[in-house]
């Protein structure tokens, strides 16, 4: 893909920090890369077609450390920045019911990407909303693709893009990947999530019950005691009280300690 260094002409003034080793660990090799980005989203969302316009020809797949589930990842180059996408699994949800959603899950949560990109596709977004909001609950860099724009617009479907940016806290950028419309403006806002020039404040669960809550604040606490690196500890906590035993086990198996 050719580099669009003309579209910003600012320098990054503050290159976020990514666990290098942790991302080794998942299987990803990010030595010559100064960004990582996750590329998230529902299967039959273009999600494959966003990456593909990203990376052009510069992408290669292989398997994630220890797992069946196909790992494709690529590159490119923009104000002199190099970024490495990674595209994860489609998946619905992040609960870690499948080995699909573990790898995605586990690689945000885990692996600390500077931008998770979720695309949605535009002409379904409310079903496609659940996975925003999960991801939005694990990380504080994102960006949301508005997907398939072409298509919305055919079945007269008019999305405010400013207010659902507004609502959900973080940056919102409207692409029809397949004529490459948007992408130059996707690769702008993940270059100024990257580089620090938008501060993103994701939308987060606050109405729970004060029992819930209480019991939340309490393990999670407990738990920054005994992990004092462990990324969002609140939404483990959270996870922990619904049982789940993939979130356990990664404890046990001290996936959340940094090696760095």
């Amino acid at each position: 893909m050719t580099p669009m260094n003309d579209v910003v002409d600012k320098g990054c003034e503050t290159c976020a920090f990514y666990n290098a080793a942790q991302l080794k660990k998942l299987g990803i090799n990010v030595d010559n890369a100064d960004f990582v980005v996750a590329l998230a989203g529902n299967p039959n969302t273009g999600k494959s077609t966003v990456f593909n316009a990203l990376t052009g020809l510069r992408q290669h797949t292989g398997n994630w450390a220890g797992k069946t589930v196909t790992r494709a990842e690529g590159g490119f180059l923009y104000n002199d920045k190099r970024f490495k996408l990674i595209d994860l699994p489609g998946t619905y949800s992040l609960l870690s019911t499948s080995e699909d959603e573990e790898v995605a899950r586990n690689f945000i949560l885990f692996g600390r990407p500077d931008v998770t990109v979720i695309v949605a596709d535009a002409a379904r977004l409310e079903r496609n909303l659940n996975l925003v909001l999960q991801v939005l609950e694990i990380t504080d860099k994102a960006v949301l693709c508005l997907n398939l724009m072409d298509e919305a617009t055919r079945h007269g479907i008019e999305i405010d893009e400013r207010t659902l940016a507004r609502d959900l806290g973080i940056p919102v950028v409207a692409t029809s990947a397949r004529s490459n419309a948007g992408i130059p403006e996707l690769i702008q806002t993940i270059y100024e999530v990257a580089a620090n020039q938008i501060t993103c404040k994701p939308h987060r669960i606050k109405s729970l019950p004060t029992e819930v809550d209480q019991a939340v604040d309490e393990l999670s606490r407990k738990i920054l005691k005994t992990y004092p690196d462990l990324p969002n500890s609140r939404w483990v906590a959270m996870r922990l009280l619904d049982g789940d035993q993939q979130i356990l086990n990664a404890l046990k198996n001290g996936d959340f300690v940094s090696t760095t």
